[in-house]
């Protein structure tokens, strides 16, 4: 319940739309903004990077499943952490999923202008995506790149959407999830298939002299394209019978997509080639699969063009799962005093956390002018210490409460938290260094987003110890049954 009176969000997800917006969050990031850039570090060993990211996630996974299932409460990562440690500490867990998933949403918003390019470039109504200029504002004197304004407006409309209906909202995408993901094993089908797979070389694995060391940038960069089945304890209060669906959905959902992208990315790199995918970055996938789908279909005329559309609107899924996600991060830090109490509130008419949708449409609005790959090394770096500090999480509510309720229990414990931990801490430090080298952009915006919530903090807490305390309702609901 809010600490505002006001009602808490219905209960009217099942087990399948719980598993599509994970799914619809992490297929559409990896598979068409990231696989392109991952080929051009790591080349044809851009598959291991994705197993190998896989592999590092499922132990943050377990983590997830067993919070959820012990504490059923909206908010993902920051109301696990809101639960078992102080304010300090939640607080900043919460500023800084809350920007990953903003982040996020402005990296899946740059990744569908390319791809809606590509479209209209397949039906000739438009140039290649790269042949596209600027449109003139003449209101401020400026050229803006068609591509920032096609994310914008993708941005602007799912805001609006979710701003106006969560059914609506979730029943996109389920349903858009599906569809691409039969969408892609057409693509997978075709593609293994071709003549272009069978005389595909994979070889050499790895790029120029940097050896087996050109995974671990990749990973580190491309960690984001596993960043979704967390989005599913996002909205735990809204999925009937959390304790035992959100785990449910967070395996699903993960298991689906590994075993996705390994298809996609394997077909992707033997018909277009590693380095024909790195040039083509975020319209690699799009672009391989113009190569081997058939052509002369009726109305489709290009079998291409399903796959092109396929990536439009999978980015634009998981521009709408984000856009859920950081709202109800933001909703629940509201709701525990911790933003602006207006935050917290469900809208009188629509039922949704209307400040905290627009709130987070306006940072994602502002991220679509950043390059593709600073956005995706932003994200991938709040992501990655996030998942440490849920980690920990497991660790501290196990020795702090341990009769606490936890239908699922992760097992092997304390291998897999600790692995999780120690595995997100070397990918934060190789990311950190990658980025040292060659993007100090995200790394300059990432520290300056903390320094501003290290300040908002401050307030808050003069602005709270200027007038009484407010109620501290962390263990409720769900916490010792």
């Amino acid at each position: 319940m809010s600490s505002h009176g006001e009602r808490s969000p219905e209960a009217d997800l099942g087990l399948l739309d719980a598993t599509m917006i994970g799914m619809g969050a992490m297929i559409g990031a990896g598979i068409f903004v990231l696989t392109g850039l991952a080929a051009e570090i790591a080349g044809p060993a851009a598959i291991l990077v994705f197993v190998l990211n896989g592999v590092v996630t499922a132990f943050t996974g377990l983590s997830y499943a067993e919070l959820a299932s012990s504490i059923p409460k909206s908010g993902g990562g920051y109301a696990f952490v809101r639960e078992v440690f102080d304010d300090l500490p939640s607080f900043l867990m919460g500023w800084m999923l809350w920007f990953a998933y903003m982040i996020a949403g402005g990296l899946y918003a740059l990744g569908f202008a390319p791809n809606f390019l590509e479209l209209l470039h397949v039906y000739e109504v438009a140039p290649a995506p790269g042949a596209v200029g600027a449109i003139a504002l003449p209101v401020v004197d400026v050229g803006v790149p068609v591509g920032v304004l096609l994310a914008s407006l993708a941005v602007f409309l799912l805001v609006g959407l979710n701003a106006l209906s969560t059914a609506a909202s979730g029943s996109v995408e389920t349903i858009f999830t599906l569809i691409k993901v039969g969408i892609l094993v057409v693509f997978v089908g075709f593609g293994l298939t071709s003549p272009m797979f069978s005389s595909a070389e994979f070889q050499p694995l790895f790029p120029g002299d940097a050896g087996p060391l050109s995974i671990l940038p990749a990973m580190g960069l491309t960690f984001i394209a596993f960043e979704g089945y967390d989005l599913i304890t996002t909205v735990t209060e809204e999925v009937k019978n959390p304790r035992e669906n959100i785990p449910k959905a967070i395996f699903v959902s993960l298991g689906v997509t590994v075993l996705v992208y390994l298809a996609v990315v394997g077909v992707a790199i033997g018909t277009l080639g590693a380095g024909g995918l790195a040039e083509a970055g975020e319209a690699g996938i799009a672009q391989a699969a113009t190569t081997f789908m058939p052509t002369g279909l009726p109305v489709i005329q290009n079998g291409g063009a399903i796959i092109v559309f396929g990536a439009v609107f999978s980015t634009l899924t998981a521009l709408n799962a984000v856009v859920i996600a950081s709202s109800r991060v933001a909703f629940s830090m509201g709701r525990e005093e911790q933003l602006l109490p207006s935050f917290g509130q469900l809208h009188h008419r629509y039922g949704t956390p209307f400040v905290a949708i627009l709130a987070s449409g306006v940072v994602m609005l502002g991220s679509v002018v950043l390059p593709t790959r600073s956005a995706g090394n932003m994200s991938s770096l709040f992501f990655l210490l996030s998942f440490i500090v849920v980690n920990a999480s497991v660790i501290k509510l196990r020795r702090e409460r341990p009769d606490m309720n936890r239908p699922y229990e992760l097992p092997y414990y304390p291998v897999p938290p600790i692995l999780g931990i120690l595995l997100n801490l070397l990918l934060t430090g190789v990311l950190v260094r990658y980025l040292l080298r060659t993007d100090t952009l995200a790394l300059l915006l990432s520290v300056g987003w903390i320094t501003v919530g290290g300040v908002a903090y401050a307030v808050h807490v003069r602005l709270r110890s200027s007038g009484e305390e407010p109620t501290d309702e962390r263990t409720a609901p769900g916490s010792d049954d």
